[in-house]
């Protein structure tokens, strides 16, 4: 099994674009066209960020918006929003659920920092649709947690443990994703992959997500642009207070032991048996290094519909110009 958001195609249009185009100004089309799935228009500085395939500046972008090309007939600007034509609604979605994750946020970055103090844990990441403040409301939270080499299962049951003190406040947590230090490089190299990467926001463990970063290389074929992490927001927090740093140094020593590592084992053991009886899927993954709960194949879902609007988007601009 690869430790990836795992995907069928490479994420990239096999289409090329109107010809008529630069491969600048089909690059920006491509960029605003995949976001269109998620009822999500761009700012300028995004769509320069999450520029699909071409290393370009922001004052070049700019001027792509700008030089009429795009603007109206294939973009619909609006309020600083780029979006495709006949989607004006959305930059009022766009602000509406904004406003739902600014009331969102607190509870991801204290539940964040509970799950970060837990032993074993070495990085807490927001993930999905709270990363970019694109949730509705009751929306849960997604979040890529990343544990010691050895005793990732024995780190989820307590990442759980922390999940269900949430739901009994009526917060809804969901970290789908733990991968263990060894399993930092993703193999499955798409632009889904590449957007889920470039979008996560690190609560906890700055150093190990900058590694993350350094270590997948590969997604500056996809987006060459998104070099920086997206937002410094509770990147910096401070450090746990000292004496929760006491008890998980002393439960990662006794959790270290053999009859931990047994532990580990059995937990491991169970829980594959239970995943891969009720919830199989060509995107889920478990192993001693990965624990890949996405069982609603949503990455191949996505390429699917990205490719999809991308043909409607070229076979509508060809048709409007005869």
């Amino acid at each position: 099994m690869q430790s990836s958001f795992e995907t069928t195609t490479s994420g990239l249009p096999e289409s090329a674009g109107e010809p008529s185009l630069s491969r600048l100004e089909t690059a920006v089309l491509q960029t605003v066209t995949y976001v269109d799935i998620f009822d999500y228009p761009l700012t300028a500085a995004e769509v320069h960020r999450y520029l699909v395939g071409v290393p370009a500046s922001a004052p070049e972008v700019q001027g792509v918006l700008n030089n009429g090309r795009l603007v109206p007939q294939r973009l619909y600007r609006n309020n600083g929003f780029f979006a495709l034509p006949g989607r004006a609604a959305i930059v009022d979605t766009r602000q509406r659920r904004a406003g739902v994750a600014r009331q969102m946020w607190p509870r991801a970055v204290y539940y964040g920092r509970l799950m970060a103090a837990l032993p074993f844990v070495h990085m807490v990441a927001v993930t999905g649709s709270l990363a970019v403040d694109n949730v509705e409301p009751n929306a849960d939270i997604d979040y890529l947690v990343v544990t010691a080499a050895g005793r990732l299962w024995l780190c989820r049951a307590m990442v759980i443990l922390v999940v269900r003190i949430a739901a009994r406040r009526g917060v809804d947590l969901c970290p789908n994703y733990f991968l263990s230090e060894r399993a930092l490089v993703f193999q499955e190299r798409n632009l889904y992959t590449a957007r889920e990467l470039v979008q996560m926001v690190p609560i906890a463990g700055l150093a190990t997500y900058q590694k993350m970063r350094q270590v997948n290389g590969w997604v500056a074929d996809f987006l060459p642009n998104a070099l920086d992490r997206p937002r410094t927001l509770a990147a910096e927090l401070p450090a746990a207070p000292d004496r929760a740093a006491l008890w998980r140094t002393l439960a990662e020593l006794a959790l270290r032991t053999p009859p931990g590592g047994w532990l580990e084992r059995w937990e491991m053991a169970r829980k594959i048996r239970k995943f891969t009886r009720r919830h199989g899927g060509d995107e889920t993954a478990f192993s001693a290094d990965w624990c890949k709960g996405h069982f609603h194949s949503h990455g191949r879902r996505t390429l699917e519909e990205f490719a999809s609007h991308w043909q409607a988007v070229t076979r509508s601009d060809v048709e409007g110009r005869r």
